[in-house]
């Protein structure tokens, strides 16, 4: 017999404790994301994510940005060009060696990368930037109280960060049931929520409307879509997953294989110093 806890006030639960349980039970963080780098890439320009994110983002000319976790430089690039200046962090070298191809390649003058990890980022470190961006790098933070208090305190005007929505997880859920297998969740944005407002921050929450639905060209290209972790599943799990994709992905006009649930999913989460 499962035994409920009964919480009566909110203040009783520590909300980043309770991010670190469920990522961990999840165990997403030993990603290697030099393999999926270049494929990243690719990926990144199928969606409107950039377009949707930066039309939302409070910009002058005259701002000096911090790129947190900028990957192969989806947002970096374009950014470069509404503000003064942007310093670039991630921890993959392939990510960075991406990134320094594109900057020399556009011969682009006001980007500086650095290879570090946003869980080690100090205003120590790094000064003031006016504007702070951590996109797609939330789900690998240790402690996200620590790490939104550094980004709170670098930030001179703005903090954006991005996270899955409730909807990016459903075919893993789904397949996860369909394998008779334990599905642990990835902590939700609400958790993050809560424990900004715990630290008296109060962020506005935009729903970014990020399409279209994804495509592929075969099975083969769905399984290495970047949103399963393989290195989670057995070598029959694995076959599994193709047998699972092929009973739920139909083609398109075009011929494509699709699903109207195989949507990018993203929440925007931003405040004002």
């Amino acid at each position: 017999m499962t035994r409920k806890i009964m919480i009566e006030d909110e203040n009783e639960i520590d909300w980043d404790e309770l991010w670190t349980k469920k990522m961990d039970r999840k165990g997403d963080r030993g990603k290697d994301w030099s393999k999926a780098a270049i494929k990243y890439s690719e990926r990144a320009s199928k969606d409107n994510y950039t377009e949707q994110l930066i039309s939302k983002m409070i910009l002058s000319s005259e701002d000096t940005l911090l790129d947190v976790g900028c990957g192969e430089g989806s947002l970096t690039i374009p950014l470069s060009k509404e503000v003064s200046s942007i310093t670039a962090i991630d921890t993959t070298d392939k990510m960075l060696e991406i990134l320094d191809e594109k900057i020399k390649e556009n011969n682009i003058k006001n980007i500086k990368t650095i290879k570090d990890d946003v869980n080690d980022l100090t205003l120590e470190k790094y000064g003031k930037y006016d504007i702070v961006l951590a996109s797609r790098v939330i789900n690998s933070i240790k402690s996200p109280k620590k790490v939104f208090s550094n980004l709170n305190e670098i930030a001179n005007k703005y903090v954006f960060i991005t996270i899955f929505g409730p909807n990016n997880w459903k075919l893993e859920k789904d397949f996860f049931k369909y394998i008779n297998k334990e599905y642990n969740s990835a902590p939700s944005y609400i958790i993050l929520l809560n424990l900004l407002a715990e630290m008296e921050i109060y962020p506005n929450v935009v729903n970014l409307d990020v399409g279209p639905i994804r495509t592929y060209e075969n099975i083969e290209e769905a399984i290495d879509n970047g949103k399963w972790n393989l290195e989670k599943f057995t070598k029959y799990e694995q076959e599994l997953l193709a047998k699972y994709l092929e009973s739920i992905l139909m083609e398109n006009e075009e011929g494509l294989l699709t699903n109207p649930n195989d949507k990018p999913d993203w929440v925007l989460i931003w405040w004002e110093k």
